[in-house]
């Protein structure tokens, strides 16, 4: 199609209605989602506003390496040896061991619920009182020398007589993403305060060095399943909050020419997903960090929801390999997952956030009869984006 044909049908779809500007679909989808939510996320800011600070310095684990300030996380699939008591864990693919210590992991959560709703509850009221309590719980955190978090994951996914910490525990802090973006949404505020905000920031810089600089860091990024994609999104969303430039260019070079190209087959689905004992669970967790990686970095410049590598692949793709299992799920044709299968699916960012992308309404209406706060400890661990407004909001878009 020429140019001016393309202008012309262009100019008759928007006459007609038929074409929505993808600015303008974020925004209507925004619009919506707000009207789906606002009793949940009212009645949760709520609770939120009841909350005092709980970070990683209230509880402890003798079998930590670290000290006090040093998240700390046992790997969810690793298990006692019944054939050696004592000795080091097996690992039992898929499984997760309830004995095994996630109270860091907890806490790192609820903090990442109750700025979630604080936020979210300031979007839609602009109400100061949500924004002065999210400052005291990300002071606790991130700045109070008695209560804060080291900025490194040194320990994080230890493995019962084997390793003190593992470069795959870095996945567990994308639970503060939505803390980092809570934050960004509510830097606009009067009742921001700016000192501290900059404490916070400095806080993520070091975390960002420690990320890309640190063995772990490096060797978690090399993954080549959703372990890769969870770094580039975590890096992407911090470095979005810190305005680090270089890291965002970066993180959409790799989406480009490493994750989509790697991951994605030519069907849609992420092949090394389906390998796994939970194929189901982890193609859902993958598409949802390969989307949320999308709308982070995408902006009016550079549009990675419509990317497209040399050999025709794009993420429009992944979400319509997987959305007819998501809409009814008896279609789905592989094996169960192990443990947790019927917890999925719930309402998933890739929907909301591809509704928007590709203006796809039954993807919306999907994500809106689909469960918006799930209480199983496995789902919630897996599903970082439950507050998909804070990530529509187009006011705070940095890049």
């Amino acid at each position: 199609m020429n140019a001016p044909v393309r202008s012309l049908a262009f100019l008759l779809l928007t006459v007609c209605g038929l074409w929505t500007h993808p600015t303008h679909a974020q925004g209507d989808v925004m619009k919506e989602c707000a009207a789906v939510l606002k009793e949940q996320i009212l009645a949760q800011a709520a609770w939120a506003l009841a909350q005092e600070p709980v970070t990683i310095t209230a509880s402890a684990s003798p079998r930590s390496a670290g000290g006090k300030h040093d998240f700390y996380s046992e790997g969810d699939y690793w298990w006692p040896d019944p054939d050696n008591p004592g000795g080091p864990y097996i690992q039992r693919d898929g499984q997760s061991n309830p004995d095994n210590f996630v109270a860091h992991r907890q806490a790192m959560i609820r903090f990442s619920k109750i700025v979630g709703a604080l936020a979210s509850a300031y979007l839609l009221t602009s109400n100061e009182k949500y924004v002065v309590h999210a400052w005291k719980h990300a002071r606790a955190w991130f700045v109070d020398t008695t209560t804060r978090m080291n900025p490194s994951l040194l320990y994080a996914q230890a493995i019962g007589g084997k390793v003190t910490g593992r470069s795959i525990g870095v996945i567990d802090t994308i639970h503060l993403m939505e803390v980092a973006q809570g934050l960004l949404v509510m830097e606009r505020s009067p009742a921001n305060n700016k000192a501290l905000y900059a404490a916070i920031r400095n806080w993520f810089s070091e975390y960002l060095v420690w990320l890309t600089t640190h063995p772990y860091g490096k060797e978690e990024m090399a993954a080549e399943n959703n372990h890769g994609t969870c770094w580039v999104m975590q890096v992407a969303s911090f470095a979005k909050f810190t305005g680090n430039q270089e890291l965002i260019g970066f993180c959409r070079e790799r989406y480009k020419t490493i994750l989509l190209p790697g991951q994605l087959a030519a069907d849609g689905s992420f092949p090394r997903e389906l390998k796994r004992t939970k194929p189901y669970g982890y193609s859902l967790f993958n598409l949802d960090a390969m989307t949320t990686i999308c709308q982070i970095l995408s902006d009016e410049k550079e549009n990675l929801w419509t990317y497209t590598t040399p050999e025709g692949r794009n993420i429009e793709q992944g979400i319509r390999y997987m959305f007819p299992y998501v809409q009814d799920k008896g279609k789905w044709p592989l094996p169960k997952d192990v443990m947790y299968g019927e917890q999925w699916p719930v309402a998933h960012p890739f929907l909301v956030f591809g509704a928007g992308a590709f203006h796809t309404k039954a993807w919306f209406e999907t994500w809106k009869r689909l469960d918006h706060l799930p209480v199983v400890e496995e789902v919630v661990r897996n599903l970082p984006v439950r507050n998909p407004l804070l990530w529509l909001d187009a006011s705070n878009k940095r890049n």
